[in-house]
């Protein structure tokens, strides 16, 4: 990994479990245990640090997306393997960095509605398709509608007018809003993979506290 990816790993950590605004440059190259002038080779200041950390970001969930895609039995099984993927993340996020983002970094945050109205409003409208041409999601579907109902739900889990960081889990409210989203688009026999989805979920998680 070569100093460049190092910087960017951790300031990625970093503003992911603290927020952004309050992660210096000082406290990443502290962190590395390299000098700030070194991190200033390779970003302008910090606004371009952080434009660079959600273009990796970005750029790795794609890639996840498409594996996710490949790996789903069916259009159900591909949303909870995304869904599974996405709590794994918000574990260590803090809910503040949306807010950091949007107020203080508008041009990554331009990036990264881009993401969400181009290339995820396009991966859940083939998830869509794909689920009713399997007969597991209804065929009467406005798949624009529910498309962007689904990507703003997605991202409702940091606003704290809604969902006060002090009272709900972000990760416990995201897998309640995507389990509310496969039951408003499911047919009878699509409820059905809900329910062994969850089945196993819960055996999962069931497992994971007795160890």
């Amino acid at each position: 990994m070569d100093v460049k990816e190092r910087i960017l790993d951790k300031a990625a950590d970093l503003f992911f479990r603290y927020g952004i605004r309050s992660i210096t440059m000082d406290e990443i190259a502290t962190q590395l245990g390299i000098s700030k002038k070194t991190i200033y080779q390779f970003f302008t200041d910090k606004d371009d640090m952080v434009s660079a950390v959600i273009d990796q970001e970005i750029h790795q969930h794609e890639e996840e997306c498409v594996l996710f895609r490949k790996q789903a039995e069916n259009a159900v099984h591909q949303i909870v393997i995304a869904q599974e993927s996405v709590e794994e993340m918000l574990r260590y996020t803090n809910p503040l960095m949306m807010y950091d983002l949007e107020k203080h970094h508008p041009r990554a945050f331009r990036r990264l509605k881009e993401f969400k109205y181009q290339f995820l409003y396009q991966v859940l409208t083939d998830n869509l398709q794909w689920g009713v041409e399997e007969g597991i999601y209804r065929a009467d579907l406005d798949k624009d509608i529910v498309v962007k109902a689904r990507i703003e739900a997605a991202f409702l889990v940091f606003n704290p007018d809604v969902f006060p960081h002090s009272r709900y889990k972000i990760v416990e409210v995201a897998y309640e809003l995507a389990i509310l989203f496969l039951h408003s688009v499911v047919t009878d026999k699509g409820k059905q993979l809900i329910e062994k989805y969850t089945t196993e979920r819960n055996k999962k998680i069931s497992h994971e506290q007795k160890v």
